[in-house]
């Protein structure tokens, strides 16, 4: 069976001055799959998820959308990132608003739905994600895993396309990160298309259906998650996992 493209990675390149980031990254993420990314703190996970939604301009190369390449400069910017959620490692809620108006406030202001319909289907997700009852509360009365659970509603209510994941736990306290795991293994399991990056191998095992391992801005190593994590074959690979289990983190 034929699986759709929906995001396409070919040969993208970054630099920040001197320092070369990504060097000609190719990935296709397919509808309803799940790609994690592993690897070292400066490897590129975070600066590739970045500049498939745009918020860091490429040096080379393409992305695509469902086929579109939305860094050519004629594509719209803006139209093309409402198709993707962004979750950061940081939650990056407002302030200032509740959880329900962090959550309706893409889809009334950036995709036009009328306020009642917005209030409603939040309503529904923070239900769903046992948020509800905090509907009214501001950011900073939340724990750390609420505060991520709401990040994630939020993208979720712009009905996205697909989900990019940056290092969604690396900010939360450890007996936190499993609530925030939960509520993505159950995306996975309804076919939301996400792209993760993660240092949780035990995770990347569970959600993805293929493992890409970077190193120096390059995918070194790339299969399903028994094969990359199990059995990995290039040297690479074998010394990053060999370090997180020495580190008791595999």
């Amino acid at each position: 069976m034929t699986q759709t493209p929906v995001i396409e990675v070919d040969g993208v390149t970054k630099a920040f001055g001197d320092n070369q980031v990504l060097k000609g990254v190719d990935l296709t993420l397919t509808e309803h799959n799940a790609v994690a990314l592993i690897g070292a703190s400066g490897s590129g996970k975070s600066t590739l998820l970045r500049c498939i939604d745009l918020l860091v301009e490429i040096d080379d190369g393409d992305v695509l959308l469902d086929g579109e390449v939305i860094t050519d400069p004629s594509c719209n910017l803006v139209e093309a990132r409402r198709r993707l959620g962004f979750v950061f490692q940081a939650f990056n809620l407002f302030p200032h608003l509740t959880v329900r108006e962090n959550v309706v406030l893409g889809p009334i202001h950036a995709h036009g739905r009328p306020r009642a319909q917005a209030d409603e289907e939040a309503h529904e997700l923070l239900k769903r994600f046992g948020l509800d009852k905090r509907a009214d509360a501001y950011p900073d009365t939340l724990s750390g895993g609420q505060q991520q659970r709401v990040a994630l509603v939020r993208a979720l209510a712009s009905r996205p396309r697909a989900l990019l994941l940056d290092e969604i736990t690396s900010s939360l306290d450890p007996e936190l990160v499993g609530e925030v795991l939960e509520l993505v293994v159950e995306l996975k399991a309804e076919g939301m298309t996400m792209m993760i990056a993660t240092h949780e191998m035990s995770f990347a095992r569970e959600v993805a259906d293929e493992v890409c391992f970077l190193s120096e801005g390059r995918i070194a190593e790339r299969g399903d998650p028994e094969q990359v994590l199990g059995d990995p074959q290039q040297p690479e690979t074998q010394k990053f996992l060999r370090r997180l289990l020495e580190a008791g983190r595999l």
